[in-house]
């Protein structure tokens, strides 16, 4: 279901993180004294590609019950598949964790530390009877597995003895077979109901480089195989991981319990779904090598490094992630949430500046041609400590064209022909005339000021209902600017019909770029800065910006663009 009521849940949010369901079952662990140690958690990503707000919930709830009860986490790789991962996506991941204010401290480990130990379990599952090596096919193991409505067929290698089971299990390590050629799998039930209880496979072989082990080895444990087992090495207490892991847990228990080991609990909770966009790592590592973005860390996209490049700060995730909360069953948030948290944080600490993004000329006929002024304007008007910008005022600046209508409706309160408007904390100025190129389109405007209204006031106090942004002509700094929407342009993309991609309903207006002009308190700033451009939203200068030419990145606009964006698709 979609949860609608994104004010509410905004509102209702405190520091304090809810007693959900996971924090209740480890207080009650701890009162009970069923742990006898700290409590232990563990974030566990396969390094098969960058992480996305899906694992910012995990790492969030992970590293976020240790720090709560003086507990521990580590950061564990589960690097079992040399096909799919690589050093690349490890350092990034290291990165994304410390970026969202984690440390792991010296509990960096990774599944490849204990292939030698989860080869000699192997073996002893192999000497009690419980493993066998299959030498069916894959196409052939799939079919004996059976269905939910037909149970499995015993394969006609499972009663091969535990010494020939030994020595082919030692071959396939030595590497006398080819890829495919033999598995071993666990002896456990072959009509079980549960699908994954059915001999699942332990080892594969897979003759390919790892990134850590280079090529020592040649057979691989699967996931399942050693992840519970490398729980229980690190000592973790609470096992906890998204619902599509429920049906696994019966062998997680399984392996703990048949190889009489320290036994962690598994827990699961619900995954993150969040509207307008995808998290599934298959589909985004396709937007990737397909180019339908610019890379991993495309601000379009909902990684962690997307995020971050956007400008999204990670106070503002972790708030995110506090306000969703952790339950048992699926929903989906809205985006308008993480949004509305990014726009709370950015208020707080974004600075201001002026910029025009769309410009229209504005000539201040009465003001000297070669005066300057320069006013002084708060760097953030609820904090006044925060001290002042100093903003040039010339005979010419720029407006935005938005701000300007020759047939103004009644309910227009920005600059019209006749019409005075006020520029923010400079003069009131009043349009006299429209100059038009010879095909009829808008140039610029002639307008005079009053100069009584310095600072935006006048002795008479008349009231002016329109206030506009503005940069002078004189000082102005061209700039490019990324504006991003959602990468999709419907709310469920995960949800498509039969015969159609996801790929199919990617916004094509998902980046739009300008040339815009700013006010001079934009140079120098670095790569990662965030200001907020006044009456536009919020903008971060992007990693491709240098002096010489500033790039910024709309990281969220001052209110929710999703219905704007609808609205224009339905027309």
């Amino acid at each position: 279901m979609i949860d609608h009521d994104t004010d509410t849940a905004a509102s209702s949010s405190s520091d304090a993180p809810a007693k959900d369901f996971i924090r209740a079952m480890v207080e009650r662990d701890l009162s009970a004294g069923r742990l006898g140690r700290t409590v232990h958690t563990r974030f566990p990503p396969e390094p098969n590609g960058y992480l996305h707000l899906g694992h910012a919930k995990s790492i969030c709830l992970n590293f976020g019950l240790a720090r709560e009860y003086n507990g521990l986490c580590n950061l564990r790789f589960d690097d079992t598949n040399p096909l799919k991962e690589s050093r690349e996506y490890v350092d990034a991941i290291r990165e994304d964790v410390r970026w969202l204010g984690f440390d792991w401290e010296d509990r960096e480990y990774y599944a490849s530390d204990y292939f030698e130990q989860l080869y000699e379990f192997a073996e002893k599952l192999i000497r009690m009877g419980k493993a066998y090596v299959d030498s069916l096919t894959a196409d052939e193991i799939r079919e004996f597995r059976g269905t939910l409505t037909r149970p499995g067929r015993n394969s006609p290698y499972r009663e091969r003895g535990v010494e020939e089971n030994l020595d082919l299990f030692r071959r396939m390590r030595a590497g006398e077979f080819a890829d495919g050629a033999h598995v071993l799998r666990a002896r456990i039930n072959m009509a079980s109901p549960n699908l994954i209880m059915r001999d699942p496979a332990l080892y594969r072989i897979r003759k390919a480089r790892h990134h850590r082990t280079d090529e020592r080895w040649c057979i691989y444990p699967m996931y399942d195989y050693t992840h519970c087992i490398s729980d229980s090495l690190e000592g973790v207490t609470h096992s906890l991981c998204t619902l599509e892991f429920v049906n696994n847990r019966e062998l997680y228990d399984w392996i703990l319990e048949t190889l009489g080991i320290y036994h962690p609990e598994q827990t699961e909770f619900a995954r993150l779904s969040i509207t307008c966009t995808v998290l599934s790592k298959r589909k985004l590592i396709q937007l990737v090598e397909e180019k339908r973005v610019a890379g991993w860390d495309d601000p379009r996209m909902p990684t962690l490094s997307g995020l971050r490049r956007r400008g999204v700060p990670p106070e503002a995730l972790r708030d995110f992630c506090s306000r969703i909360g952790v339950a048992r069953a699926d929903n989906t948030v809205e985006y308008g949430l993480l949004e509305f948290c990014v726009r709370e944080r950015l208020n707080a600490t974004a600075p201001r500046a002026m910029a025009v993004l769309n410009p229209l000329k504005v000539i201040v006929e009465n003001y000297p041609e070669d005066q300057v002024e320069w006013f002084a304007l708060p760097l953030m008007p609820d904090c006044p400590e925060k001290g002042v910008r100093r903003i040039p005022f010339s005979r010419e600046i720029w407006i935005e064209r938005e701000d300007f209508r020759e047939d103004a409706p009644k309910k227009f309160f920005r600059l019209a022909p006749g019409r005075e408007v006020r520029l923010r904390c400079a003069y009131y100025i009043t349009c006299k005339e429209v100059l038009k190129d010879a095909s009829g389109n808008i140039t610029g405007l002639i307008c005079t000021y009053d100069p009584q209204s310095r600072g935006g006031g006048t002795p008479d106090n008349r009231k002016i209902k329109g206030t506009l942004h503005w940069v002078a002509a004189s000082h102005c700094r061209s700039m490019e600017v990324r504006l991003y929407e959602h990468l999709f342009c419907r709310e469920d993309p995960e949800n498509v019909e039969p015969d159609t991609s996801f790929l199919d309903l990617l916004n094509p207006d998902s980046l739009r770029i300008v040339e815009g002009l700013a006010d001079p308190s934009v140079i120098g700033l670095a790569p990662g800065q965030c200001l907020q451009f006044e009456r536009l939203g919020y903008f971060t200068v992007d990693a491709d910006s240098t002096p010489e030419h500033p790039v910024f990145n709309r990281t969220v606009s001052l209110k929710d663009t999703w219905t704007k964006l609808e609205k224009r698709n339905e027309e």
